[in-house]
């Protein structure tokens, strides 16, 4: 069988497969990689608790407008 061209596809596509083959680990290395490269990463220290959470407006606000968009189909 032929390897899929993971750098053709696209993230939301490269997301699809890694769900439906996760034993590939091929795959999976470059779903990381395109989502490294696309720069979509937030970085923040650990927190210990929810509570502590509230010292990062940005990042909470972040979260909520991105968890009520709708995944592709």
């Amino acid at each position: 069988m032929n390897q899929p061209n993971f750098q053709a596809m696209s993230r939301t596509e490269l997301h699809r497969y890694v769900l439906e083959h996760r034993e590939d680990q091929a795959a999976f290395y470059a779903y990381v990689d395109k989502l490294h490269q696309e720069g979509t990463w937030v970085e923040m220290p650990p927190v210990e608790s929810v509570e502590e959470l509230e010292n990062y407006p940005e990042f909470t606000a972040w979260i909520r407008r991105n968890s009520q968009t709708k995944p592709e189909n």
